[in-house]
């Protein structure tokens, strides 16, 4: 079996000498790397160019158009069997082809995903985030695993599909926010088998600070109301849950406020704002506990439990935002 591994890139030059480095370290070898160079103005092409003895790579740049119609212009131009899609901030661990191999003739999928973890040279904040997009106590229980909620959809940081599913579906029809939902939508609507293999893990760096991790929460919230639009069907009520905590969380905040200022005796109030903390603390300390459980670590532990509620209410503003907006409103703008 030959795969093609295809990268988009976007002024991210240190990522991909990481990624393409790991991908040197692999057991199976009967693979390709197409990187492709979405409009960067910090080109990676001397970098790219390192590994040309080492790996059969090539390199396209072209004007930029966002990352979905990057990964097609690479399908269009790859030989393999199966295309793997990375983003270019995941590490690979040496046996990933082997296991994608296993998985595949253990499953017969015609295109798949796999899950992301924290690799040990990560900081303290990534380790972080990663545990909040993993976790089952955040909207990770939404994202997809073995017991996901609703179909399984690949996510593009690590997809894999056959030819015949490109041929069938013509890749990704989105150019950005949420193209690799859109896309794992229309290959199950072809027909095609779409499901996880578990094994093939990829280590994800995703972004080095909390303002960063909010940018792009905040814009996965969003995308999850494009997807409504062009599929009502899709939206669940667990979708809604990040934002229904983060107006809880808003709320609890003012009566904690109120009280402060107004020193009022209501007892309803004093009640449910008693209730409210103590729910929030012992969330809060649940987080905190699973967290220090998975990561061996007390300090990345503390870090959860910020990346967390940064996540909740990143998605949570972004999906309000874009239902008001855009459903609402029928603001058709993006």
């Amino acid at each position: 079996m030959f795969f093609s591994v295809i990268i988009p890139l976007y002024n991210r030059p240190q990522e991909i000498d990481e990624l393409l480095h790991s991908l040197t370290l692999q057991t199976y070898p009967h693979f390709e790397v197409i990187v492709v160079e979405d409009g960067s103005s910090v080109a990676a092409e001397a970098i790219v160019a390192r590994y040309q003895d080492l790996l059969n790579v090539s390199y396209y740049a072209k004007a930029n158009e966002g990352q979905g119609f990057a990964r097609n212009y690479g399908f269009a131009r790859a030989k393999g069997d199966y295309f793997i899609v990375f983003d270019s901030d995941v590490l690979v661990p040496a046996t990933y082809f082997q296991t994608v191999i296993d998985g595949l003739e253990r499953d017969g999928w015609d295109a798949f995903g796999g899950p992301d973890a924290a690799h040990r040279s990560f900081t303290s904040i990534q380790k972080a985030i990663s545990y909040s997009m993993t976790s089952p106590f955040t909207t990770g229980g939404i994202r997809g695993n073995k017991r996901h909620v609703g179909v399984f959809h690949p996510r593009s940081f690590n997809m894999g599909l056959s030819k015949a599913v490109y041929k069938k579906t013509g890749g990704f029809k989105l150019a950005r926010r949420s193209e690799d939902i859109e896309f794992s939508i229309r290959m199950l609507a072809c027909g095609f088998r779409v499901g996880l293999i578990p094994e093939a893990f990829v280590y994800h760096k995703r972004r080095a600070t909390f303002v960063q991790f909010f940018k792009q929460t905040n814009f996965f919230g969003k995308g999850r109301i494009d997807i409504y639009r062009m599929f009502p069907q899709e939206l669940k009520a667990v979708h809604a849950l990040p934002t229904i905590f983060t107006i809880g969380l808003f709320t609890l905040l003012l009566l904690n406020v109120f009280f402060v200022i107004f020193d009022t005796k209501g007892y309803f109030l004093s009640a449910l704002t008693i209730t409210g903390n103590m729910l929030l603390l012992s969330y809060s300390l649940l987080l905190f506990a699973h967290a220090c459980m998975q990561t061996k670590s007390m300090v990345v532990g503390f870090l959860s439990v910020i990346a967390a509620y940064t996540q909740l209410i990143a998605y949570g503003t972004g999906f309000l935002e874009s239902y008001v907006t855009d459903v609402l409103l029928k603001n058709n703008g993006r």
